[in-house]
């Protein structure tokens, strides 16, 4: 195959991260820029479980996930350049959602919200930005592969804040990248080692 030197691993733009963190919610801040909670947040829910091989596995309340899927959906389709992506905290039963501060994203936030708990955080940029410079720097892999810059990981960050660059070379990525997409461009490197695709069953 045409990359079989390497496997890059692509996960979905803006997708949905789920977490458990424990403690109490924080508090609402007012305003539109600096975060801001929905009317359901008001109410403590306790945590749903779900029993898989024996096991009580955390789980996301009917409720909570529609919105979700609704927010979600909407902000790809609709609100683009504000919506970046979303977390799911099932122990504290709510969503974050991360958007470039937008009054008709957030007028729909609280519209899909309906009764359920959504926590809005600001973002430094929507899933719109962030998917076209992801796209381009995955076009570019063969050639930044020539170039002897290897890059193993491209991932658009849920909270909007950049496009991760997994490579085993951080110093001459972070030299070399913004030579070509910018010095503005919303890039963060990690050290992520080269991808070694698995050997095809029976091979």
């Amino acid at each position: 195959m045409r990359r079989d030197r390497y496997l890059v691993r692509l996960l979905l733009l803006g997708a949905v991260l789920v977490t458990s963190a424990c403690g109490e919610p924080e508090a609402p801040e007012p305003g539109l820029v600096g975060g801001w909670t929905t009317a359901g947040c008001e109410f403590s829910r306790a945590p749903e479980t779900v029993n898989v091989g024996g096991r009580a596995l955390p789980s996301t309340p009917a409720p909570l996930a529609a919105a979700i899927a609704r927010i979600d959906a909407g902000g790809r389709a609709d609100h683009a350049a504000s919506y970046a992506g979303l977390e799911v905290d099932q122990q504290r039963v709510r969503a974050t959602v991360y958007r470039v501060p937008s009054a008709a994203f957030d007028d729909f936030i609280r519209f899909s919200a309906q009764d359920t708990c959504i926590v809005v955080r600001d973002a430094g940029h929507g899933l719109a930005e962030l998917t076209a410079l992801h796209d381009r720097i995955v076009a570019d892999l063969a050639a930044w592969e020539a170039e002897g810059v290897p890059i193993s990981t491209v991932v658009a960050r849920h909270d909007g804040s950049a496009v991760e660059i997994g490579t085993p070379d951080v110093d001459l990525a972070r030299i070399e990248l913004p030579r070509r997409y910018g010095t503005a461009a919303p890039l963060a490197f990690v050290e992520q080692g080269r991808v070694v695709p698995m050997a095809a069953p029976g091979g």
